[in-house]
């Protein structure tokens, strides 16, 4: 009996390739109606920084929807590939990593995606490293693995003619990213490799390795990117738009309870699993719905009705009934201190500067009151043990001391 697939295209951009008159390849649905095994289903994470965010969240869900469905999923943690950095879309070279940010990155990546896949049932979960098999390749096979593509192949990558054309440096060690990503697929045997609509040239590569070396190749299932709380721009913490996985629970509903109304269905689509057709029609209650779902999926259903709770307090300016503020330690903090520079520094602001911007246009609260003297200076942690500190509607941290 053919099952139902809805899972699969929900919120998917591509599934390639796709079957033509001149194809020997079934479709996709096909294939997972007709496969008697689990079939392996890649998703690769270059840990290049300490945190991921909503964004990256998208193909992990995708993940787990393949691990509900029965399959394996194959979490590859590139950290040899990291220490290159994928040059996709960038108009320069990246910055190499050592070994050590690299294995702390991934830790924090493992740690963060915890609550999305299923970490616990047999047979469901593997993380591999790609310094298992990528670390051991010798020069001749190096060399078998550069001779399977052109030069004018890897200049239509994105991001390299550009640079080619503007004569931005490319090097040489940037075009073995594309063919070591590949190399994951042949070294795990993916049937399914997952990622962003800016991957299908590297997934399209892990096709033709795989087809090299006598294996089946494997389907691409690319996934949108999504914008960030700005509504403009794809989320990124470099653009201050994004939501961290890591976040609190209360600074996470306040981001998405604001989420803007063109945003609301391409968020629930691709960040929850709730029913589409039965979601509110006010705006307001559609962001609130989207904020507790968001935050019950890492911090538990508890959690998220204590931030809806707490956000609606500190909107109100009832600052001292909010329970899950987060706190700053004003530890490192050295006394006297202005209150524009504990603005920069715990993390309300960007910097002093823009703290003591925040205090002349009247944008600063201390437990409910207004600041608006940017001089104002504390000498001692007890002054301001307890007290919540505001910036904006959303911003705020208990100040502890």
């Amino acid at each position: 009996m053919t099952q139902n697939y809805s899972w699969l295209h929900r919120g998917t951009s591509e599934i390639f390739p796709q079957p033509t008159d001149s194809q020997s390849e079934e479709s996709l649905e096909k294939c997972l109606n007709n496969i008697d095994r689990p079939l392996r289903i890649k998703l690769g994470i270059d840990p290049t920084g300490a945190d991921i965010h909503l964004g990256h969240s998208i193909p992990v869900r995708k993940l787990r929807a393949f691990q509900d469905a029965g399959h394996t999923a194959v979490l590859i943690i590139g950290d040899f590939t990291a220490r290159i950095g994928d040059p996709t879309g960038k108009s320069e070279v990246r910055r190499q990593l050592t070994e050590e940010m690299v294995a702390q990155n991934a830790q924090t990546y493992l740690d963060q995606v915890r609550p999305i896949l299923d970490f616990d049932t047999p047979g469901r979960l593997e993380v591999r490293n790609n310094s298992e098999w990528l670390s051991h390749l010798d020069l001749g096979k190096i060399m078998e693995l550069l001779s399977t593509m052109t030069v004018g192949q890897m200049l239509a990558k994105e991001g390299f003619a550009e640079r080619y054309k503007k004569e931005n440096p490319i090097f040489l060690h940037e075009f073995l990213y594309p063919l070591m990503q590949g190399y994951d697929s042949v070294a795990v045997q993916a049937d399914v490799e997952l990622g962003g609509t800016d991957q299908k040239f590297n997934i399209a590569v892990g096709r033709d390795l795989q087809k090299y070396f006598g294996q089946s190749p494997q389907f691409g299932l690319l996934l949108p990117l999504l914008l960030g709380t700005d509504g403009v721009q794809k989320m990124s913490k470099s653009l201050g738009n994004y939501v961290a996985l890591g976040e609190e629970a209360l600074p996470m509903y306040q981001k998405l309870q604001k989420v803007p109304d063109n945003l609301l269905s391409s968020y629930f689509e691709l960040l929850t699993n709730l029913d589409l057709e039965t979601l509110p029609e006010h705006p307001r209650d559609r962001q609130e719905l989207l904020a507790l779902n968001v935050v019950a999926q890492y911090h538990g259903e508890s959690a998220a009705k204590q931030a809806a709770d707490d956000s609606r307090k500190l909107s109100s300016g009832k600052t001292e009934d909010a329970a899950a503020v987060p706190e700053f330690s004003l530890s490192s903090v050295q006394f006297p201190a202005k209150l524009s520079y504990i603005l920069g520094v715990s993390g309300l602001c960007k910097s002093t500067g823009e703290g003591k911007r925040k205090i002349q246009e009247n944008g600063v609260r201390l437990d409910g009151d207004r600041i608006s003297d940017v001089d104002t200076t504390f000498n001692e942690p007890s002054e301001l043990n307890g007290r919540v500190l505001q910036v904006g509607k959303n911003k705020f941290v208990r100040l502890v001391g």
